[in-house]
């Protein structure tokens, strides 16, 4: 099975750029986006559908902002609309799909460039997630947390580690908590495979950065320890220009 992660940072300027023709090439089985940016009826629904996929949306109540989604060629059996956190809800920052022997969530996790009161928030979201993620363990022990996790866990997923030591995304409080999480009973399905240097998944619009390859491994496909050894490959794909971001997927054995 192959499932496909993707912060699309409006799915309809992604569209514009050619996201479903990429989706037809790549073919995954499940599709995880993040920063929709969109309602449902305001996306070019017949283009998903004709790729063969159900689609699932949690959109932010405000307009334009944040929200999640995931398609699917395979119907799950139940599918959750947030986190159990009204303000996260709020945001529309995680919606979670069952199947019958594994769940996958889709999950906008908040950035805190614009100021401490963001970067608070943020914590608390991460907090929040570690303890949500540990309670559906205990009734879905085969989870796949995609997404944008806002973090660079190490100084290898960053271009420039010694100045961005204080930049949000790569603070030590907010590595600590990779660190915690990934021992927390997740894997890194791209470090699986991949322990090269200079793979990124976003880059800033400024100075040339994507063509220059500085960029921040901020997006992440974590799976339970359960599944780690069906994970049989992994890989990011920047080539793939629909968004700052880039997609990665990861292929497993279920």
């Amino acid at each position: 099975m192959k499932i496909l992660s993707y912060n699309v940072n409006g799915i309809r300027s992604a569209a514009s750029k050619g996201l479903f023709d990429y989706l037809k090439t790549e073919n995954p089985d499940i599709v995880c986006l993040q920063e929709i940016k969109a309602e449902k009826d305001q996306a070019d629904l017949a283009a998903i559908e004709s790729l063969g996929y159900h689609h699932f949306w949690f959109s932010a109540q405000k307009k334009g902002y944040s929200g999640v989604a995931i398609f699917s060629k395979i119907k799950p059996k139940n599918v959750v609309y947030g986190c159990n956190q009204p303000d996260f809800d709020f945001e529309g920052r995680c919606i979670r799909a069952d199947f019958d022997n594994f769940s996958v969530l889709s999950v906008y996790f908040p950035s805190g460039t614009t100021g401490d009161i963001r970067q608070e928030i943020k914590y608390k979201f991460l907090d929040h997630m570690l303890d949500y993620a540990s309670e559906l363990e205990k009734e879905l022990p085969a989870l796949i947390v995609c997404g944008d996790y806002n973090i660079c866990h190490k100084p290898i997923d960053i271009h420039n580690p010694a100045g961005n030591k204080d930049s949000s995304g790569f603070l030590p409080e907010e590595r600590a908590w990779m660190e915690k999480w990934f021992a927390n009973g997740y894997t890194d399905t791209f470090r699986l495979h991949n322990q090269d240097p200079h793979h990124y998944t976003w880059w800033s619009f400024r100075a040339g950065a994507r063509g220059n390859n500085k960029g921040w491994r901020i997006d992440y496909i974590s799976v339970s320890d359960t599944l780690k050894d069906k994970v049989v490959a992994a890989a990011i794909v920047p080539e793939a220009k629909h968004s700052d971001h880039c997609p990665m997927w990861c292929e497993i054995e279920i």
